[in-house]
């Protein structure tokens, strides 16, 4: 009889608990025992064992809510190596021969860590990672989701849906920072779904992005909305953009408001501040250049997802997963990554998931070629090229702005695909 352990790590994601069903649930009709450990490799690495023997009673139902039975945290014991002898040894005394870890790059860079150490130490730990996270963002083939991203994406939907109506009843525009640290995948899916006004990812650019470029893309869209009698609209924005806005053209662009506060060295308080709230900031100034007055309601889109109850899509998908785990470790494999693919299930191996300069995970970027976000850019609504060859439509945004066709051409051109030419 062998001994199974499941660990989550990272943040939450709709589908947990259904994996943790469904590893408990092969594993216990093939024999073994399972134990589920908590809050990830926190206690581990300190030598803890805070752990409690699943069985098929306990987790019967649990596949059809939010949330981590199991909870989950993100200690990292690859950052010391008593951390990481801990947590090797913690395991080794559990008796764990088989370990199914559940989270994003980090959880699974910890895990074939602890493998390659397990070996060391003369441990045989053999380990399978189901990959988690809303961000969708692990390298996994094209059109292969990482699971809770469609339930996220679901929910998000939803949410920004009622933004879009409140928008229209009231006359105002909605600026919503959607998860996702460093791609685009759930601003994109969110925005296309629900009908956003537009949506705006990192992926879009090359390089270091300005926040003014951001600020006039929306504020380009909000003009072209009012020249056509409409003064309401939903945007959203990739909270990836943190990564790629250059931090000194970001206070620069932020100096000139007065309202914000300055430590004693001069300095704004920049981590004071949301996303969202930088850019309502900054859109509702660049309006106003303009003489324009319009009421900007900020929201910040990602904690409301993590922890809903997972759709119809990710309870199957999951299980899967999770039968697919013990299925693989049974038949002897061990550290790799499990995929469903054309109805199979696809060990990955970890070394055609790493970059062999950073050690880490590769991260799946929105692909902008794709006919998933052509078709999504084409839905937008945004400043085109074709807008400025109108002499008409050209006048009707310059006439909103109070300025010459000329001047809106100075101010707003720049926006039209900057960094690469428009099809």
């Amino acid at each position: 009889m062998r001994k199974y352990g499941i660990l989550i790590g990272g943040g939450p994601a709709p589908g947990t608990n259904s994996v943790i069903s469904s590893v408990t649930i092969e594993a216990i009709k093939r024999g073994h025992s399972v134990i589920g450990i908590y809050d990830g490799y926190q206690h581990l690495m300190n030598g803890e064992k805070k752990i409690e023997f699943l069985s098929i009673p306990k987790i019967s139902r649990i596949h059809l809510h939010g949330g981590s039975l199991l909870r989950t945290s993100r200690a990292n014991p690859t950052r010391d190596e008593r951390l990481l002898r801990n947590t090797v040894e913690t395991l080794r005394e559990l008796e764990i021969t088989h370990l199914v870890t559940l989270g994003g790059d980090d959880t699974a860079y910890s895990a074939i860590r602890i493998a390659e150490y397990s070996r060391h130490m003369g441990h045989d730990l053999k380990f399978a990672h189901i990959p988690k996270t809303i961000d969708n963002d692990l390298p996994l083939p094209a059109g292969i989701p990482t699971f809770g991203f469609e339930t996220a994406r679901a929910e998000g939907s939803r949410i920004v849906s009622t933004y879009y109506q409140d928008a229209r009843v009231t006359g105002r525009w909605f600026v919503v920072v959607a998860m996702g640290r460093k791609a685009g995948h759930l601003a994109l899916g969110i925005g296309k779904s629900a009908g956003a006004t537009l949506t705006l990812i990192p992926e879009e650019f090359t390089g270091k992005v300005g926040l003014s470029l951001i600020v006039d893309t929306i504020v380009g869209s909000i003009i072209k909305r009012l020249a056509e009698g409409r003064q309401h609209g939903v945007a959203i924005v990739a909270e990836g953009f943190m990564e790629r806005i250059d931090p000194v053209e970001l206070e620069k662009f932020l100096s000139k408001f007065e309202v914000l506060e300055r430590d004693e060295y001069g300095h704004l308080h920049l981590g004071e501040l949301n996303f969202s709230d930088i850019l309502k900031f900054a859109i509702r100034r660049r309006l106003e250049e303009f003489g324009i007055k319009l009421r900007i309601v900020n929201q910040e889109l990602g904690y409301e997802l993590r922890c809903v109850d997972p759709t119809a899509f990710d309870i199957d998908y999951t299980r899967n997963l999770g039968y697919g785990a013990v299925e693989f470790l049974e038949n002897g494999g061990t550290n790799a990554v499990i995929t469903v693919q054309g109805e199979r299930i696809v060990p990955l191996r970890f070394a055609d998931l790493i970059s062999p300069q950073t050690r880490r995970t590769k991260v799946r970027f929105v692909d902008c070629s794709s006919l998933s976000y052509r078709i999504a850019r084409e839905y937008m609504i945004r400043l085109t090229r074709q807008d400025f060859e109108s002499r008409d439509r050209l006048r009707q945004m310059a006439a909103v702005c109070c300025i010459t066709p000329e001047r809106f051409i100075e101010e707003f051109s720049h926006v039209v695909d900057p960094h690469k030419p428009e099809d």
